[in-house]
């Protein structure tokens, strides 16, 4: 029996290790629309079918791979019916893939994917050409009857289950958003006091207020916090998404108490001088009772205008004569800086303008102007001019007498 070559013992070993199952390294030798044509050392060519390259039709195999390149393939079938070796290139990175995955698994390590479908049940996500679903109980930290917003949104996730013989990989990413928020709920209350002006964005409304979210916790603005003025319906002032700024008001515990009611723009802060007795004021008609109305003369300031004030003339009921709306001027006749209480009365302000015109047109009797007439001094009389007399005409023979005569 003569002794194999060197380049025979090499073929020899390259045969061996080319079989069933094997993982090799081949070049590319050249690239069709549909398959991928590999030299590795063997007797025969290896070709990937582009099913066996990427899970993807649209991808274009020209783009995607050059001539002379390196690839790691496995070995499907020692012919592919023309005499090739059949690999695949998916097969192996998807083994690859699984190994990072229970490895990441193990570990707790936090992955990255793309969502490929969404469907009512859950997520897929696609990993290196792995498929891992993430159920709906487990995509955030509060039930989400729509998903679809996920819908190619790149996502966070951990691997709590992988089986790789049967494909299965399970994901979630409740652990994962759970701990992000658990995280900045922590960093905001470091760095939060009672009185700092906050910036968030409406999270949800309530017929009692609105949910803000800071960054890391959501704060409360109470209906009774968001104006000096008075607020019918939050839903009617802010709306979900809408930016914010408010100010602390307290703090106790994980609960957040916010305003909008600014000291510096208290409406009472200047109220001695704006409603001081006698003044004249303008307000609306806010609301009205039984024995009067409310006027807001500013938002936060209102006035009681009693019936018995609305005007001169008997009123049995306020809506009588009022609507609400309805702008009206009136006379302050009480004011209480202590208990923030103002009285205003229309009758009063009437009754004033009528006696200022009453004085306007008072009239003088006769009997007084002649008094005044007796008492005041008499004009002294100014003497007329003398007339002057006219000369006296002169006769005309006369006038001839006294004529020289001509010489």
């Amino acid at each position: 029996m003569s002794e194999m070559s060197f380049e025979q013992m090499l073929q020899e070993e390259a045969i061996n290790q080319v079989h069933t199952g094997a993982t090799i390294t081949g070049t590319v030798d050249d690239v069709k629309d549909n398959e991928i044509l590999l030299s590795i050392g063997y007797k025969t060519d290896g070709v990937i079918p582009k099913s066996e390259f990427t899970t993807d039709p649209a991808l274009n195999l020209k783009e995607a791979v050059k001539k002379g390149d390196s690839l790691r393939v496995k070995v499907l079938n020692m012919n592919d019916g023309d005499n090739r070796v059949l690999c695949s290139y998916r097969r192996l990175a998807q083994e690859r893939t699984y190994e990072k995955l229970q490895e990441a698994c193990e570990n707790g390590t936090v992955m990255k994917g793309t969502v490929s479908q969404v469907t009512t049940g859950g997520l897929s996500v696609m990993v290196d050409g792995v498929r891992i679903f993430i159920p709906a109980s487990l995509v955030s930290s509060s039930f989400e009857r729509d998903l679809t917003k996920y819908d190619g949104k790149e996502i966070e996730f951990v691997i709590t289950e992988c089986v790789p013989r049967k494909r299965r990989v399970i994901g979630d990413r409740k652990q994962v958003v759970t701990a992000q928020k658990e995280a900045a709920e922590k960093a905001l209350f470091e760095r939060i006091q009672e009185g700092m002006i906050v910036t968030g964005t409406v999270k949800n409304l309530t017929d009692f207020g609105v949910f803000i979210d800071l960054g890391g916790a959501d704060g409360l603005l109470h209906i009774s916090e968001m104006s000096w003025g008075r607020i019918e319906s939050p839903k009617k002032l802010f709306k979900v998404g809408q930016e914010v700024e408010a100010f602390i008001k307290n703090i106790k515990g994980n609960k957040i108490a916010l305003s909008m009611k600014f000291p510096d723009q208290n409406p009472w802060l200047n109220a001695d001088e704006k409603y001081a007795i006698g003044n004249v004021v303008k307000g609306k008609v806010a609301r009205m009772i039984d024995f009067g109305a409310f006027v807001e003369l500013a938002p936060g300031v209102d006035a009681l205008l009693h019936v018995s004030q609305i005007s001169k003339d008997h009123v049995e009921k306020p809506s009588d004569v009022l609507s609400i709306g309805q702008e009206i001027e009136a006379k302050v006749v009480e004011y209480n800086s202590d208990s923030r209480r103002i009285s205003i009365s229309i009758k009063a302000l009437e009754m004033d303008r009528e006696t200022s015109e009453d004085a306007a047109k008072v009239e003088i009797p006769t009997e007084v102007a002649e008094a005044l007439k007796e008492e005041a001094p008499e004009t002294p009389e100014v003497p007329e001019t003398p007339e002057v007399p006219e000369a006296p005409e002169i006769p005309e023979a006369a006038e001839a007498a006294e004529a020289p005569e001509a010489e």
